[in-house]
């Protein structure tokens, strides 16, 4: 069973930047796409951002241009940089992986708080 470890939340103030990581435990072939969402408290989960087998990315209208999504498939791991954050960004992220189409993993998810 793959497991994915989040990691790089925290505190920080409106206009910084975080880095977020996802690792997963165990390498795996096959087609990957790795994902990006995020539950603020209260409301529903929602989708951050995505980055397709291929290598092209699409972000939620809320993030674009303040998010990027990246991937090193070798390593087994994505990223999600975070500029430009705002309080409304303030939530729990997760990254999620889909494995050719069949198998989703979840992590565990870690903390994002925006606030002076």
């Amino acid at each position: 069973q793959v497991q994915l470890v989040e990691s790089g939340g925290g505190l920080v103030q409106p206009g910084g930047s975080l880095r977020l990581s996802c690792a997963a435990s165990q390498s795996i072939s096959g087609i990957l796409e790795w994902s990006w969402y995020r539950q603020a408290s209260g409301k529903q989960r929602e989708w951050v951002a995505r980055v397709f087998p291929a290598g092209s990315t699409t972000y939620a209208p809320s993030v674009k241009g303040r998010f990027t999504i990246s991937r090193d498939n070798a390593k087994m791991t994505t990223y999600l940089q975070m500029d430009s954050l705002k309080p409304e960004d303030t939530a729990v992220y997760y990254c999620n992986l889909l494995w050719s189409g069949v198998s989703e993993y979840w992590g565990q998810g870690t903390q994002v708080t925006v606030s002076s």
